[in-house]
């Protein structure tokens, strides 16, 4: 087995039974294109084939974004759905709550808009001081779908999770902390080593005990009764967003490098 991968935007690393992969682009700021998601589905593939123990998910070190979030330029124009069920963030965000291992989220400077539910989604958060979480649809006129706002109300509470999608302002790793979505705050310096030590340790542990658990906790997270008539009451409430002058103002806003101009229709 190959112990280090260099793709264009991703690289894959095995230590011991961890395998680590790193968010390298970072000229794009690390935006999730879909092809930096391929290649991070591809890193998965090869750990899972590993049969690794733990998966960490970073940047490179000292980075000052972890990631932009969602590539705004490959979001479509008004008329189709631009956050569907095929998206490529959602079947990222999945193959990490599918994951059989523990898969761990090594944070260091901006997680932003979808790179924040990327985060979230991750079983385990570990933030150096300096990390900042903002969601941020509401900036561009973009509507969240279903799953990706259960992530985050899965994550944190109610009114924190409406605070954060309803303001699109950062939030610090301390504020994180305090509220319980992130686990640990460790200097820069420390925090490889850290994620590392935990690694070695879930290493020690029943592997199949912890898939379970994990699998167990996915399906209880996603226990939410939802009626057939709710469901097309939210894609309607969706489709009257990405159908709207909003969305395409803040498409082009974010592309010309301005601030959007919403009217609300």
């Amino acid at each position: 087995m190959e112990k280090s991968i260099t793709m264009e935007r991703v690289k894959l690393d095995f230590e011991d039974s961890c395998a680590v992969v790193t968010l390298s682009h970072p000229e794009k700021r690390n935006a999730l294109s879909s092809e930096m998601i391929t290649e991070i589905l591809q890193s998965f593939k090869k750990a899972q084939d590993a049969k690794v123990r733990t998966l960490i998910l970073r940047a490179e070190p000292g980075c000052k974004v972890w990631s932009a979030g969602h590539d705004v330029s490959e979001l479509p124009e008004s008329g189709r759905d631009p956050l569907g069920w095929n998206d490529t963030l959602r079947v990222l965000v999945r193959a990490i709550e599918e994951f059989p291992a523990p898969v761990v989220a090594l944070l260091e400077g901006g997680v932003w808009g979808g790179a924040c539910e990327l985060a979230l989604a991750c079983d385990i958060v570990i933030a150096t001081p300096d990390v900042t979480f903002a969601i941020t649809p509401a900036r561009l006129g973009i509507p969240y779908n279903v799953t990706g706002l259960l992530t985050f109300m899965n994550v944190v509470s109610f009114h924190v999770a409406k605070e954060m999608a309803f303001t699109a302002q950062p939030m610090s790793a301390e504020q994180g902390r305090n509220l319980g979505f992130v686990n640990h705050i460790v200097p820069h310096m420390e925090i490889t080593s850290f994620c590392l030590s935990m690694a070695a340790e879930i290493a020690k542990l029943s592997p199949m005990s912890i898939r379970v658990m994990k699998e167990e906790m996915r399906i209880l997270a996603s226990a939410h009764s939802l009626t057939p008539r709710m469901f097309e009451r939210v894609e309607g409430l969706r489709r009257e967003v990405y159908d709207s002058p909003d969305y395409t103002e803040g498409l082009r806003a974010f592309r010309e490098k301005r601030p959007p101009v919403f009217r609300g229709g």
